[in-house]
């Protein structure tokens, strides 16, 4: 057989080849894909993998070595071989990841009591992927190296002292081992999960990623805050999804004493009964503190389904209950009381105040402004102060309002 016969048979191999992989991607990206749609996406993201495996196995096949001199052809099937193995591990990793992204989407996807075993399943199956993806990888380097003679002959000194390059690769590499066995301890002690909201180092946020060296925290203000693995297994942490999704969330405030909390209890479930991030759990409205100077602490918890609901759900009640008592109990704004006969209003019943109200509320203006000034913010700070007088002074000149 002639020099341009074995060409020409090793240009018909590969073209065969490359049709035959043609073939099967359309028959599964098309007629399949229609019945099982998992089959096709699968069939497209593996396409470009198959290709190159198809063409360099082909190749290194029928490539005619014995019409090449002998230095060249060496080289040419050395290079063949590791592209063999390149493209051999391409392939692997396509598949393996194409075939484990759906589970991961669904598990993405699901909401409610089922959320939290989902996200540790999630965790889980991410932290196996890349951990076989390493070893792949790995075992793909070790392979092109050993294709090399030099190479082999060194690994054959190391494997006769193995004990002692085991050892010394121990100690160098212990950050990264320290690391990827802390990564296998959270994924699988469930301690730690895929968006777990999370409070590290006075920090808010979601787990946003979770690898085996690092942990990305997708902070309130679109932050992120890397932290190495091992962190979470030797410092601690808190975790506000650890058993459950369901968070409850508490929403302050600081009001006159002359509240109606009745009231301002019936107006709170009746706007939680309308809101959609409140999963008809609990709630409840309390005075928790009783300050001196004249404020009362109301504390209203609701639960929602999970940590960003709430935290819309809380600011949602917190503006709701602001309006309401701007509108509906003006009298129950903030203040600071200076007069001690003023102990339920003095006079409140007339949104004057009663005849002494212009040299009390001056009074209590100047109160305030020196407390502020040299003892520090009290009852929200000396602005709140301001705005609570504001609000008093309005009221004052609009008692119609």
């Amino acid at each position: 057989m002639s020099a341009l016969w074995a060409w020409i048979i090793l240009a018909a191999v590969v073209a065969t080849s490359v049709i035959v992989v043609e073939g099967g991607r359309r028959l599964l990206a098309g007629r399949l894909s229609a019945r099982w749609p998992s089959v096709g996406r699968v069939a497209r993201r593996c396409a470009s993998p198959a290709f190159a495996f198809a063409a360099v196995v082909s190749t290194n096949a029928a490539m005619p070595y014995q019409y090449m001199p002998d230095g060249p052809d060496r080289a040419v099937e050395h290079a063949l071989r590791i592209a063999a193995i390149g493209a051999t591990t391409w392939l692997v990793l396509r598949i393996a990841y194409a075939l484990t992204d759906p589970p991961l989407n669904r598990l993405m996807r699901i909401e409610g009591e089922r959320n939290r075993r989902a996200r540790r399943a999630r965790t889980q199956m991410m932290l196996l992927r890349r951990i076989a993806s390493v070893v792949v990888v790995v075992l793909a380097v070790g392979a092109a190296l050993f294709t090399f003679p030099d190479v082999r002959a060194v690994g054959a000194g190391v494997l006769a002292s193995a004990g002692v390059a085991g050892l010394v690769v121990g100690i160098a590499a212990r950050p990264t081992l320290g690391n990827l066995l802390a990564g296998l301890q959270l994924a699988f002690s469930d301690a730690l999960r895929l968006d777990d909201v999370v409070v590290v180092q006075g920090q808010w946020g979601r787990v946003e990623e979770l690898t085996l060296s690092y942990v990305v925290v997708w902070l309130w203000d679109d932050r992120r805050l890397i932290l190495p693995v091992s962190y979470f297994t030797e410092q601690p942490f808190e975790n506000w999804t650890r058993h459950s999704s369901r968070v409850i969330g508490s929403v302050e405030l600081h009001v006159d004493w002359t509240v109606p909390l009745d009231e301002l209890r019936t107006e709170l479930h009746s706007m939680l009964k309308e809101h959609p991030l409140w999963d008809r759990r609990e709630w409840v409205l309390q005075a928790t503190d009783v300050q001196p100077n004249g404020l009362v602490t109301v504390r209203a918890l609701m639960s929602a389904a999970d940590s960003a609901s709430a935290w819309d759900l809380r600011c949602d009640v917190r503006e709701h209950l602001i309006a309401y008592i701007r509108e509906h109990h003006p009298q129950a704004l903030p203040r600071f009381r200076t007069d001690p006969d003023d102990t339920l209003g003095g006079g409140l019943d007339s949104p004057g105040g009663g005849p002494d109200a212009d040299g009390g509320r001056h009074a209590g203006e100047a109160t305030a402004g020196q407390g502020s000034k040299d003892e520090g913010p009290r009852s929200g700070g000396s602005e709140a102060g301001g705005y609570a007088m504001a609000g008093a002074r309005n009221f004052d000149r609009n008692p119609g309002r």
